[in-house]
């Protein structure tokens, strides 16, 4: 690892003496390309340095218990117990900052919510991680867009489809793709029985163009009349919009909008971000299998978390955690799970490289 910390801080010192010479001004590629890179690094090169001093001192505190000086060699041991804390700390800082970095950690989602076991109960269930992970999101003043929503008719969702736009949403939603299971009593249950529903929850990362090529030819396209609100263009235009993408046989709506122009763009975005999706899984078929538990059916049986509303408690099956402050975290207060999950996946990783 020393090894490598040098070399990236080489490279770190390289890059700005670079941008330092006159002559890249006026190269504005060349420039706006490493001055993203400088920037990138200056995290893990200060770092780098941190780590760098606490070495450094712990030396200097061990030379000093060798003095004939009491109150020295008190002050340097009391000194050398902190740095000895501080430098395995920083080591592990180090190799997590050293991790491969996820290409699609900096894109925006596509949230997908979808009803399973549990009939209206579970829709109503997934109307509340909508708005869950809406409220989430405008606590981090990300943007939310609907694309395509199904509801029934007491306030619940069969299917979401929305796109959250925000700097690192990618990367602090990308562990919420499985199935969510709650345990409440419904406002319906006259004998006040706990009721066990699901919702499937998919995050995707919002492919661009350059992600995903879209032969045109390979599309059929169909416009039909709104079905859901409106306006008065409900049932009156051809503005929802339906793709098919004849290869793989995926179909994407959306009646969001009353311009069809919208409506068609916003289709495009969730097609080539499902494609986006296929196609990283066929080059990790690991991957694949992975997410394929994570999302399974629906079912009740198969779930990543549980939300107990009588306990007030929230369970996250893979790692552990334990929160008895469910009211909070459908209130969107999700940043103390979101660390878990991060932390938990982050040490799964070192494993595999260490």
């Amino acid at each position: 690892m020393l090894d490598k910390l040098k070399q990236i801080e080489e490279k770190y010192e390289n890059l700005t003496d670079f941008l330092m010479d006159p002559k890249i001004l006026g190269v504005q590629a060349d420039f706006q390309k490493y001055s993203r890179e400088h920037s990138e690094l200056q995290p893990l090169v200060e770092k780098i340095r941190e780590y760098k001093t606490v070495v450094q001192d712990l030396k200097a505190a061990e030379e000093i218990l060798n003095s004939s000086d009491p109150e020295l060699k008190e002050l340097a041991q009391a000194e050398l117990e902190d740095l000895k804390k501080k430098k395995p700390a920083l080591e592990e800082e180090l190799r997590l900052m050293l991790l491969p970095v996820d290409p699609r950690d900096s894109k925006n989602v596509i949230l997908e919510i979808r009803a399973g076991t549990g009939g209206e109960e579970a829709a109503l269930f997934a109307a509340n991680l909508f708005r869950m992970y809406s409220k989430y999101a405008e606590s981090r003043r990300w943007k939310v867009e609907l694309i395509s929503m199904n509801a029934t008719g007491l306030g619940g969702i069969k299917e979401v489809v929305a796109s959250i736009l925000g700097k690192g949403a990618y990367s602090r939603l990308k562990y919420e793709s499985g199935v969510h299971r709650v345990q409440r009593v419904p406002s319906t249950e006259a004998s006040g029985r706990i009721h066990t529903s699901a919702a499937t929850v998919a995050v995707l990362p919002e492919a661009e163009d350059v992600d995903v090529k879209i032969d045109q030819k390979d599309l059929r396209i169909d416009t039909f009349c709104s079905s859901g609100a409106g306006g008065q263009s409900v049932n009156t235009t051809y503005s929802a919009v339906r793709i098919v993408h004849i290869p793989t046989n995926l179909v994407v709506q959306c009646q969001d909008e009353r311009s069809q122009t919208k409506n068609r763009e916003k289709a495009m975005k969730v097609l080539r971000s499902r494609l986006y999706e296929m196609e990283l899984e066929e080059k990790d078929k690991e991957r694949a299998e992975e997410r394929k538990s994570q999302v399974g059916s629906g079912d009740r049986s198969e779930r990543i978390r549980t939300y107990n509303y009588p306990q007030n408690r929230i369970s996250d099956h893979r790692t552990g955690l334990t929160l008895y402050k469910l009211e909070q975290i459908m209130e969107g207060n999700l940043d103390e799970v979101f660390d878990n999950m991060s932390n938990y996946f982050n040490a799964e990783r070192l494993k595999e490289v260490t």
